[in-house]
């Protein structure tokens, strides 16, 4: 069975050391050099640990006929751009169980008019590993704050709203969190 797990693994920016060290148990970047390579057979409990370590679902490490991917053409660094030195596929990821997306109306901050977000719902008290990330947070009557999370103390979200000249709110025992984990920005 042919696998993506390098190019899954290419796109989210991380080494053979990295997908090892987020196994669970952790094992060796050896060992994820020879599954992905086949070298090493690729069974289900290592395409899970694998997918779990990368973020995403198991499905989207597995070669399927109808998977979309991109040629890398380039890789830009602080020389400028340069063409990568073997043939790189970068692999459109399909959005796990968790995920909710935010449309952009208007222009803020880093974000255009017509940026689509990707989020990632957490639970509140997870949120730590959101910490100086924009985040988005249900309210009453289907209303949402969208901001930057500066803190948590206790049962307490503070959130600086994105913009010039505003102030911290505090939302006190949200339902859930989502953190942006994906930019999708079309150029016309």
């Amino acid at each position: 069975m042919r696998n993506n797990i390098r190019s899954v693994r290419k796109t989210k920016n991380m080494t053979l050391v990295d997908v090892a060290k987020h196994c669970n148990p952790p094992t060796t970047a050896q060992t994820i050099g020879r599954l992905e390579t086949g070298m090493r057979t690729l069974s289900l409990d290592w395409l899970n640990r694998i997918a779990d370590a990368l973020s995403v679902d198991s499905s989207d490490l597995v070669q399927l006929p109808d998977q979309k991917s991109l040629p890398l053409a380039a890789v830009y660094g602080l020389n400028g751009a340069y063409a990568p030195k073997k043939t790189e596929m970068v692999m459109m990821l399909s959005p796990s169980e968790d995920m909710i997306a935010m449309r952009m109306q208007d222009s803020i901050g880093d974000y255009r008019c017509g940026d689509i977000l990707w989020l990632e719902k957490i639970e509140p008290s997870q949120s730590q590993s959101a910490l100086n990330r924009d985040i988005l947070i249900p309210r009453a009557d289907g209303r949402f704050l969208f901001g930057r999370l500066i803190g948590r103390e206790d049962d307490k979200i503070q959130i600086l709203p994105l913009g010039a000249g505003t102030r911290q709110h505090i939302i006190k025992n949200p339902k859930w969190i989502a953190k942006v984990k994906k930019l999708v920005r079309n150029f016309a």
